[in-house]
């Protein structure tokens, strides 16, 4: 979602190949060795495997809504990031999937997940968004998690003393650009007609 966003955001018009990962198709291992999505290969044969990296990818080439950080700001945008991606990442995936962890109680690691949510509310009370004014790289980078996070125990989620969080997340949610990334395709078979995003 957070690559799409980036590429929906910096205009980048992109053949979109559908995977089930289940049934991963050859032409995605052929690639890319880690056979794991998102995976972006420009026109020059460049393979980008993380998402986060097919956002910067995305936003060097072209950025018209300034949603890369300003002057100063990168180094901090980059830190809510790596929590994103390794604190918070960690436990919201045992939080969701316990079973595939073999955890009793997913209490616990909603708990450890919340102090990084708390966090993020607490910055959102000083700021409407991440890094600033407007939304931006971080925001899209985090909304992603930060819903399956929410959806994961809706109820649960609306009952926290969250309120920035839960705006911004809802606000996220009502956006156009989020409504026009959320569309549903078949998963891609080779000789397909070519399916074009962000033209």
């Amino acid at each position: 979602m957070r690559a799409r966003l980036a590429l929906a955001a910096a205009e980048q018009t992109c053949e979109l190949r559908e995977v089930v990962l289940s049934r991963k198709p050859d032409e995605l291992r052929q690639v890319s060795a880690k056979a794991t999505v998102p995976v972006l290969v420009d026109i020059n044969g460049q393979v980008v495997e993380e998402s986060f990296d097919i956002m910067l990818w995305a936003l060097h080439r072209h950025d018209p809504m300034k949603w890369l950080p300003g002057d100063g700001a990168m180094a901090g945008a980059l830190q809510w990031v790596r929590r994103c991606d390794g604190e918070f990442k960690h436990q919201l995936d045992r939080y969701k999937y316990p079973s595939r962890f073999d955890i009793g109680d997913r209490c616990e690691p909603r708990q450890l997940a919340s102090s990084f949510l708390a966090d993020l509310n607490q910055h959102l009370g000083q700021s409407p968004c991440l890094t600033g004014g407007h939304w931006g790289m971080v925001d899209a980078a985090l909304a992603p998690f930060v819903r399956q996070f929410a959806h994961t125990d809706s109820g649960w989620f609306a009952s926290q003393s969250w309120p920035e969080l839960q705006a911004w997340l809802s606000a996220f949610e009502a956006s156009d650009l989020f409504k026009s990334i959320m569309t549903h395709h078949a998963p891609w078979h080779a000789g397909q007609q070519k399916i074009l995003l962000f033209t």
